[in-house]
């Protein structure tokens, strides 16, 4: 339920990019695009309260069985699913029964009286060129989203058709996540789509043009440190059948106010 327009519960359900990996680090806290979403609803309603479901290397299918449920018993009346990266990724996907797992999460949350919001996926391939085989898939599960977003009501961020997704500078430095600039997009997107007040479509412009381009060595170079500091150790848990998730939990499992949150977090980062 909302006061006068203003959303009271807000759960982000979903895996790294909405637990925030890339804005902020585990030892000075995540921020992310979910967090900052809540902290503009909380110009219109000092009072709203956030969870935070999402853990990073979740596939749609474990946010689904994993997280769903939580979020259902925290009756919020606004909710944001965004899922199936992780799934994508893998050298065997089905990109139906993504969507399908993501769809009953449409179904369920809307079923339940929430307003709900996700979004559409970049072309990986043009910040990472050997991803290229995916592209196809990102491509399918688009349209598949925006599919079963129509059927339920869901307004989706057309994060995909965005003119700079190849701009480095909205990317961390392992190119799967997005950097602190990045993340204030997905969430100034995320607010458009919802028709958050004082929200627009400035989002949707393109970057202003690096000011001085990097050389064809200095991109070579880039691409060497980073095939060797991110990419390795990507494929080695792949091959070992591990998760960045692995032994993780949700970092605001609970319903709280903003300000109990940004508490929170100074407390973890005097423990540590």
């Amino acid at each position: 339920m909302t006061v006068s327009g203003r959303y009271l519960r807000y759960v982000a359900l979903g895996d790294s990019q909405t637990e925030g990996v890339g804005d902020g680090d585990d030892a000075v806290g995540l921020r992310g695009w979910a967090d900052r979403l809540a902290e503009r609803l909380t110009v219109d309603n000092p009072d709203l309260q956030y969870a935070n479901l999402a853990v990073r290397g979740r596939r749609a299918g474990e946010v689904r069985s994993g997280q769903l449920g939580p979020a259902l018993a925290l009756r919020p009346d606004l909710a944001t699913v965004v899922a199936g990266v992780n799934d994508l990724l893998r050298p065997r996907v089905n990109t139906a029964t993504v969507a399908d797992d993501l769809e009953a999460m449409f179904a369920a949350l809307t079923g339940a009286g929430a307003r709900v919001a996700t979004l559409t996926f970049p072309d990986l391939t043009r910040i990472i060129p050997l991803a290229r085989p995916v592209r196809s898939r990102i491509l399918d599960i688009n349209d598949r989203i925006r599919a079963a977003a129509a059927r339920h009501g869901v307004a989706v961020a057309e994060i995909a058709r965005h003119p700079s997704v190849a701009d480095r500078r909205f990317w961390s430095e392992d190119r799967l996540h997005c950097s602190p600039l990045g993340h204030q997009l997905i969430a100034d997107a995320v607010a458009h789509a919802l028709q958050v007040p004082g929200s627009n479509d400035s989002w949707n412009e393109p970057a202003p043009p690096l000011p001085i381009p990097p050389s064809p060595h200095g991109r070579a170079t880039a691409e060497l440190r980073w095939a060797a500091t991110f990419l390795g150790p990507w494929l080695g848990r792949r091959l070992r059948g591990q998760s960045s998730g692995d032994q993780r939990t949700a970092k605001h499992p609970q319903l709280h106010r903003i300000a109990e949150c940004r508490r929170q977090l100074g407390r973890d980062q005097t423990s540590g």
